[in-house]
């Protein structure tokens, strides 16, 4: 029986909402892990353990956490479940590392109904079956009414480094050039779409998704990759400075090369916006050599919605020596270049 035919075994009719549980017992608390989270996420006795007990190689392992408090709960393209796993999912991807096990953490507000815990469940079990990864342990609180904004979820994660490339931004050198996998900008937009009520004429869905599979392809497939940042929080911009500061070597990016839907330009002209500090779930960049772009890109192309669109967009100069710092330059569609800058604050909070 697929997820989508399961009904949640909690009759919804009989608790419409998740009630006030004190400290972490109590028969509500039971059932909830007992007959939503265990059968969903096929824990089976494991779900009333205090920890998992994971097998795992005698290797490398990648080790993240992050939490998630994206409002409104659902939006075009995914939910908080979906981007509880793929935002985790993709940080372990970025260090070359393989998805093996993850945990969740939910914290959930008293008089969230019931088949909303339920639908987060069922997001959360899908896209990691997509990903290839297990939730393996996790905690449920419930905090006041008022505290918790529906349902703020962490999930943290393990992997094992399946690459001898040291895969950081030490690694990155001159010359490198500059991969992304698509446009830009969806994620943010959906969310402010969604959680300002606005209406287009066309839908704009989040690019949420996992970039594990394609990222394993890429080094199974020999591609010499230097570094790799997902471009979340901050889009394409901060993610460039965070890495020329690191590594105190300029960037040069070609606006022509990155893309950016027409409606979500649209959108971000009418708000104000610069696509390029939007938030993306399904985004990333490779610092490779010149030499491994064929075959970085041949690759991509067996993964449509992943890195069909994959592209160079820039490469890696030496510091501008007219400058105290690395600096990040757009070179504009008529030929006048910028320099991008670090924001000093968010333009879309809460998007994750």
């Amino acid at each position: 029986m697929s997820l989508e035919q399961m009904s949640c075994p909690i009759a919804i009719s009989q608790y419409p909402h998740v009630l006030l549980a004190h400290g972490g017992g109590g028969r509500l608390t039971h059932q909830l892990i007992s007959e939503i989270f265990a059968p969903i996420f096929s824990m089976g006795d494991r779900a009333q353990q205090d920890a998992a007990i994971l097998a795992i190689p005698h290797q490398k392992l990648a080790f993240t956490t992050d939490s998630y408090v994206v409002q409104p709960l659902f939006f075009a393209g995914g939910d908080i479940g979906t981007l509880a796993v793929n935002g985790t999912v993709n940080d372990l991807a970025m260090m070359g590392a393989k998805p093996l096990y993850l945990s969740a953490g939910l914290i959930i507000e008293e008089g969230l109904p019931m088949e909303t815990l339920w639908r987060v469940a069922q997001s959360m079990r899908r896209a990691a079956d997509l990903a290839g990864v297990q939730i393996v342990t996790g905690d449920t609180k419930v905090v006041d009414r008022g505290k918790g904004d529906g349902i703020f979820i962490n999930t943290s994660g393990i992997g094992t480094i399946v690459t001898d490339l040291e895969i950081a931004p030490p690694s990155i050198r001159e010359g490198d050039v500059i991969l992304l996998n698509g446009d830009l900008g969806r994620h943010g937009i959906a969310i402010m779409a969604a959680r300002q009520g606005l209406e287009f004429e066309t839908e704009i869905e989040s690019d949420c998704m996992d970039l594990s599979q394609l990222v394993m392809a890429m080094l199974e497939g020999g591609v010499e990759i230097h570094a790799m940042r997902d471009l979340t929080r901050g889009g394409l911009a901060t993610a460039l400075n965070e890495l020329a500061s690191t590594t105190n070597l300029s960037i040069t990016i070609e606006e022509t090369a990155i893309a950016v839907q027409d409606d979500v330009q649209a959108v971000c002209e009418i708000l104000g916006l610069d696509p390029l500090y939007v938030a993306n779930e399904g985004r990333f960049i490779a610092f490779v050599p010149e030499s491994a772009v064929e075959s970085a890109i041949a690759i991509a192309r067996r993964f449509p919605q992943a890195g069909g669109a994959m592209r160079v967009i820039g490469q890696v100069n030496k510091p501008n020596v007219s400058s105290s710092k690395a600096l990040v330059t757009l070179q504009g569609k008529l030929g006048m270049s910028r320099i991008l800058s670090m924001l000093s604050g968010e333009q879309l909070p809460r998007i994750c």
